[in-house]
């Protein structure tokens, strides 16, 4: 879903199945964000990509998602340089927001 909105806002997102294809992905391409789900089973956590992810790219920027609250693996994906946490279901207002404000940072 986050796609859809995110291409409708004028922007290009590509969306992957899995934490060990959203490292693949970073690994040979450019990515100008991620959209990370704190809870992405049965593969790796959302912050084990994350963490995977900074070690290809120290700098990439990061918005956390996620359906229940904010947790502590949200709290450490902060840390680590993740931007806002969205918690779902967001509206087209809230993401449209948190993606600017990332990018611009």
């Amino acid at each position: 879903m986050p796609c859809k909105i995110l291409d409708n806002l004028g922007y290009q997102s590509k969306v992957v199945d899995n934490g060990h294809e959203a490292v693949d992905f970073v690994k040979t391409n450019f990515v100008d964000l991620v959209i990370l789900n704190m809870i992405m089973e049965p593969s790796i956590s959302g912050i084990e990509t994350y963490r995977l992810i900074k070690k290809v790219n120290p700098n990439q920027k990061a918005i956390i998602t996620n359906g229940y609250f904010e947790s502590e693996d949200v709290m450490m994906a902060q840390g680590l340089g993740a931007g806002s946490f969205l918690k779902k279901l967001y509206m087209i207002l809230d993401i449209g927001i948190s993606v600017k404000e990332e990018l611009e940072k």
